[in-house]
């Protein structure tokens, strides 16, 4: 974020198992997948990603002496999310995205004597239900983050 703090996005696509047993062959046309012996071109009806965001250091070098800035619930509530489903360079907004969970649990220090004196840090955890009906498994999942005037505080993309 602009002048703000470095973030670090964890995630997971999940459905029933779809993926668990979901296998992917090279061939001269192209990726084919397989669930057991029939093939299958498409996302199931429905998928769930399940986030976590957490503050990180912007540097991964030596740290300046001094407290850095950190994600504060002001302005992880200012960033907007938009998921897209993306095939080529087309990016396609994903549907009638559902919000299954949404927490936010305050991090611990490890010098908790020290606690007092420390910024407030948090784990945001998100799951939404994203339809894929009709998706081809080719396609991408991309999220972007904006800030309020705009601009893409992060972009990320979840493939096969």
């Amino acid at each position: 974020m602009p002048n703000g703090p470095c973030f670090r996005i964890n995630g997971r696509v999940t459905s029933a198992g779809f993926f668990n047993e979901l296998k992917s062959y090279d061939s001269d046309d192209g990726t084919v997948f397989r669930l057991g012996t029939n093939e299958v071109t498409q996302f199931p009806e429905k998928v769930m990603l399940s986030l976590t965001i957490h503050d990180q250091p912007c540097s991964f070098g030596l740290q300046p002496v001094g407290t850095g800035v950190y994600l504060t619930p002001e302005n992880m509530g200012n960033l907007k999310l938009s998921l897209y489903w993306k095939h080529g360079v087309e990016l396609r907004p994903a549907g009638k995205v559902a919000v299954v969970h949404f927490s936010v649990v305050p991090l611990q220090p490890y010098a908790t004597e020290l606690a007092a004196e420390l910024p407030k840090r948090y784990l945001w955890s998100y799951e939404f239900g994203i339809p894929g009906a009709g998706v081809p498994l080719t396609d991408s999942l991309v999220l972007i983050f904006r800030t309020p005037d705009g601009h893409i505080a992060a972009r990320v993309a979840a493939r096969l």
